[in-house]
C-alpha cells in the first residue's frame, strides 16, 4: 500500500542534504581554510537571519545576512580574520541559494509506491533561499517552505495545525517554569508564523501576475475567512501569554531567569506584530483581487507581438531563392539591429575634427621592443641515470620475485631519486594496466602483492611488497588452434 508519511519523511530529509553537503563540500573554498568552520551551523544560521528579516512585502539584504554570519563565524573560529569570515559567509549563501544552477533549485529522487503495488521514482524539487525582486528594483531574500521545514525540525505539516500546536506548547512549558525549552518552543513558533505569511504572500502574488490562477471564487475567500479568524484567536492567545511571561519576567529573583523571561517577550511581541501585518494585507486582499481583475481585464492585448524568427523568417527563406531572401533578410536586421549613431553628428564637430592636430609620435619613448617570452624547457626530476639504473632494478626476469625492501635497499645505495623512482613503478604494479599490456602485445607484465612485514626504510613505509614479473602468455596446451579454450583446461 502507498505510504504517504514515508514520502513525507523522505522529503524532510532531502531538505537537509544541501546542508549536509556544505561540510562535505567546504575543502573546495581554496582561497579560505574553512575545515575549521561548522558549515551546518552557519546555513542554519543563515537561513534564520533571512526568516527573521522577512515581512510581507520585502525580505533580507544580501549585505547584512552575510554581515550577520560573518559575525557567526568570528566566534567559531576566533583565529581566522575578518575577510575570511566574509568569504565563508558569502560562500554558505550562494550554496543555499545555489548560484551556479539553473533554476537555482534543488532536486532529490525519491520512491513511491503507487495503488497497484508497483515502485516507481519521482523527482522533488524544492529550493531553501529565493531572490525576489521589487517594485524599487531592488533584490531581497527570502525563505521557503522547506527552510523554514528545516529549521524547525518537523515534517511537511499543515502550517495553521503547526502554529497551533506550536503556541499551545509554549504556554504549557511558561506555566511549568521551563524557559530555556520555551525559548526554542517560541522561536518555532514565530517561524510557523513567518512561514503562514509566506503562505498567503504567494498567493497575493499569483493574483497580480494573473487572477485566472487563483481560484478566488471558492478557495481564496474561505481561505482569507479562515486566516482572519486564526490571526484573531492567536492574537488572543499571544496576548495572553504575553501576559503571563511578563509577569514571569517581573517577578522572577534570579538573573538567568529573568533574561530568558526578557527574551521569550520579545519574541512573542514579533510574533504579534507579524499577525497584524498579516491582518492588514488580508483585509485588503478583496481590493487587491478587483483591482487586478479591472487592470488585467482592461489593459488589451500586447500592441505589437515578438517576431517568431524561425517559424515566420527562416521556414519561409528556406524555401526562396537568394536573390529573394536578401531583402527580408536585410529588413529584419535593420529594424532587428539598434542603430548606430554616426562619427559626425553636425557641422561643428566636422569642423571640430578637421581641425584637431595631429598627435607627434617624437613625444613617446619609441617602439615598444617586444619581449622574448618564450618558455625554457622545464629541467626534468629525475635524470636519465636515475632512470636507467632503476629500469635496470626493477626489470625482473620472468617468474622471478623480490621483496620490495631489498630493492629499495639496493637503490638507497644509488640515492634518493632512484629509489623513489623504484617505490614509484612498484605501486604502479600494485595493480598494473593488464588490457593495456595485452592489447601493446607485451609479453610479461609487473606485479607486486601483499606480503609480511613493513618496510622501514627512512623515506619509503607502508606494508612489505612482493615483487615479480608474470608471463601474459598462456602456456601450451591452454588454447586450440581456433582461438578456443580447452574443455580439459577449463574444468
Amino acid at each position: 500500500m502507498p505510504d504517504d508519511g514515508l514520502v513525507r519523511r523522505v522529503k524532510a530529509l532531502a531538505c537537509t542534504a544541501p546542508l549536509q553537503a556544505l561540510e562535505d563540500n567546504k575543502g573546495s573554498l581554496g582561497r579560505v581554510d574553512a575545515r575549521p568552520y561548522h558549515m551546518v551551523e552557519l546555513a542554519l544560521h543563515t537561513i534564520d537571519q533571512v526568516a527573521m528579516a522577512m515581512d510581507f512585502d520585502r525580505g533580507a539584504e544580501h549585505a547584512k545576512v552575510i554581515e550577520q554570519v560573518s559575525h557567526f563565524a568570528a566566534v567559531q573560529v576566533p583565529e581566522q580574520r575578518g575577510h575570511e569570515h566574509r568569504a565563508v559567509a558569502e560562500w554558505v549563501l550562494h550554496k543555499l541559494i545555489n548560484i551556479g544552477t539553473l533554476d537555482r533549485g534543488f532536486t532529490w529522487t525519491y520512491g513511491r509506491v503507487d495503488g497497484e503495488g508497483a515502485y516507481s521514482r519521482y523527482d522533488f524539487d524544492f529550493k531553501l533561499l529565493v531572490e525576489h525582486s521589487t517594485s524599487d528594483g531592488q533584490v531581497y531574500l527570502r525563505v521557503t517552505d522547506e527552510a523554514i521545514n528545516v529549521l524547525v525540525g518537523a515534517l511537511d505539516t499543515d502550517v495553521e495545525s503547526a502554529q497551533v500546536a506550536a503556541e499551545h506548547k509554549l504556554e504549557y512549558l511558561i506555566t511549568r517554569g521551563r524557559l530555556e525549552d520555551a525559548k526554542l518552543a517560541a522561536e518555532q513558533a514565530r517561524y510557523r508564523t513567518v512561514q503562514y505569511g509566506e503562505y498567503l504572500r504567494q498567493y497575493l502574488d499569483a493574483t497580480r501576475r494573473d487572477v485566472r490562477t487563483v481560484d478566488w471564487e471558492q478557495q481564496v475567500p474561505t481561505l482569507l475567512e479562515e486566516a482572519l479568524e486564526h490571526i484573531e484567536a492567536r492574537y488572543r492567545h499571544e496576548s495572553a501569554i504575553l501576559t503571563n511571561i511578563t509577569e514571569h519576567r517581573d517577578g522572577a529573583r534570579d538573573a538567568r531567569k529573568k533574561q530568558q523571561a526578557a527574551g521569550l517577550v520579545d519574541i512573542v511581541r514579533d510574533c504579534i506584530h507579524r499577525h497584524m501585518q498579516l491582518q492588514t494585507r488580508l483585509q485588503g486582499a478583496g481590493a487587491l483581487f478587483r483591482e487586478e481583475q479591472d487592470r488585467q481585464q482592461f489593459s488589451g492585448p500586447p500592441q505589437r507581438a515578438a517576431v517568431d524568427v524561425f517559424n515566420q523568417l527562416l521556414v519561409p527563406l528556406l524555401g526562396m531563392s537568394v536573390g529573394l531572401a536578401v531583402a527580408p533578410v536585410t529588413d529584419f536586421f535593420r529594424f532587428g539591429v539598434a542603430p548606430a549613431p554616426p562619427a559626425v553628428t553636425s557641422l561643428n564637430t566636422l569642423v571640430g575634427r578637421l581641425l584637431t592636430v595631429r598627435s607627434d609620435d617624437s613625444v613617446y619613448a619609441g617602439a615598444v621592443p617586444v619581449p622574448d617570452v618564450r618558455r625554457d624547457g622545464d629541467v626534468p626530476r629525475f635524470s636519465e641515470a636515475d632512470q636507467r639504473i632503476a629500469g635496470k632494478l626493477i626489470d625482473l626476469a620472468v617468474d622471478e620475485s623480490r621483496p620490495l625492501s631489498a630493492l629499495l635497499s639496493e637503490a638507497r645505495s644509488y640515492g634518493p631519486m632512484v629509489e623513489r623512482l623504484v617505490s614509484h613503478d612498484a605501486v604502479h604494479a600494485f595493480s598494473p594496466a593488464l588490457s593495456e599490456a595485452i592489447l601493446r602485445g607485451d609479453s610479461s607484465v609487473l606485479i607486486a602483492v601483499p606480503a609480511v612485514g613493513e618496510l622501514d626504510g627512512p623515506s619509503v613505509g607502508g606494508d612489505e611488497l612482493l615483487i615479480s614479473r608474470v608471463s601474459l602468455k598462456a602456456p601450451e596446451g591452454e588454447w586450440d588452434d581456433d582461438g578456443s579454450r580447452d574443455e580439459e583446461f577449463d574444468e
